[in-house]
């Protein structure tokens, strides 16, 4: 910040969010870990619970998982009898995943339980706070990029 500018810098912005992330992450990991669940086998059930059945590797992708860790994941979870595979009636080189009745049953009660441990991580902001953060967040995402994606005019 200068005097000139009182608005905070985007490196101070950006570190500041990082830190913020950091901390709320370990309480992510803390949260799944007490369920005996791996991020990334939440992340697939989480998913699946939301969305439905998926195709595997749009699940991956949406995810952030390479199609080795998400082919592993989705064999510990199907191991466990949480989800099941199924060819796809479009096309039969892919695969869908969705959750079995078991799974929904994991799934619910493990995003319920995550949800309950992140609401305490962001207690320290009123519910008003919190809806401001989530909207000024989204903006500074979209803004941030677009920029990523328009032709370089400022600085890289």
């Amino acid at each position: 910040m200068s005097d000139a500018d009182p608005r905070p810098a985007g490196t101070h912005a950006w570190l500041v969010m990082m830190k913020a992330h950091r901390a709320m992450a370990r309480h992510a990991e803390r949260s799944i870990a007490t369920l005996g669940l791996g991020l990334s086998d939440f992340a697939v059930l989480e998913m699946l619970l939301h969305k439905g059945p998926q195709r595997v590797n749009d699940v991956g992708r949406t995810i952030g998982l390479t199609s080795g860790a998400i082919t592993a994941a989705v064999d510990r979870l199907e191991g466990q009898g949480l989800l099941a595979r199924t060819s796809s009636p479009d096309d039969r080189r892919s695969r869908i995943v969705a959750l079995t009745p078991a799974g929904q049953a994991c799934g619910r009660d493990a995003f319920a339980s995550h949800s309950a441990a992140m609401a305490h991580a962001a207690g320290g902001l009123t519910a008003d706070e919190q809806a401001t953060l989530i909207t000024l967040l989204k903006k500074l995402g979209r803004s941030a990029q677009e920029r990523l994606e328009a032709p370089q005019d400022g600085p890289l």
